[in-house]
């Protein structure tokens, strides 16, 4: 990401306002990200990390894992910077064929689909809390072992819940605690996890644009 003045200026805000954080170097900087881009700082103790989530997400985006999104708008927000990084393939569960379910939302069912065909890929969810349910049946059954879910879809019939069961489970996760979230918190904490990698790794990838 490209930082101007202002960006500083506001981060800068951010960190007089919160003074001293809990969090680690690392997830304090995913924290702020999310702070930056929605002006809300109770996010700051909402987020939560699966031990080595970051260091585990980071590695698998360095390693060009495939990238698994449930909407278009999280596609778009983070293509940008992977197009200048590692250049990562990046799949829509909303855009992917698949027969027609009755039972199943079209996200759902996409997210599933890839997720049987990408196994171990990186997986993020912004907005539909029925892929991030149907992701985590995936897991707890253990058909499917993503290298990392960013799991951060908002809503008020049992999402909470959902987000739960995700950090229930094994894999390496980041999500946030209650009903908030949103694609726009998504695309803000996994660019700042691209930023991270290329921070540990960019020097030492190549065949980049």
């Amino acid at each position: 990401m490209e930082w101007h003045i202002t960006d500083a200026q506001s981060l800068a805000i951010i960190d007089s306002e919160i003074g001293e954080s809990q969090l680690a170097p690392a997830e304090y900087e995913i924290a702020r990200r999310v702070i930056y881009t929605t002006a809300d700082f109770e996010y700051q103790s909402l987020l939560k990390f699966s031990e080595k989530a970051l260091q585990a997400g980071a590695a698998a985006i360095a390693a060009r894992s495939t990238i698994i999104v449930d909407v278009p708008m999280v596609q778009v927000g983070i293509l940008p910077n992977l197009q200048k990084t590692f250049v990562n393939p990046v799949y829509c569960s909303l855009e992917t064929i698949t027969r027609p379910q009755k039972e199943k939302t079209q996200t759902d069912w996409g997210m599933q689909t890839l997720a049987r065909r990408y196994p171990e890929a990186i997986f993020i969810i912004g907005q539909s809390q029925t892929a991030l349910m149907g992701l985590v049946e995936l897991i707890e059954h253990e058909e499917v072992k993503p290298a990392l879910v960013v799991g951060v879809p908002t809503g008020f019939i049992g999402v909470d819940e959902t987000k739960k069961r995700l950090q229930n489970t094994s894999v390496p996760y980041i999500s946030i605690d209650g009903r908030k979230g949103s694609s726009v918190v998504a695309v803000a904490i996994f660019n700042g996890l691209i930023d991270l990698a290329w921070q540990a790794y960019g020097q030492n990838a190549s065949g980049t644009g």
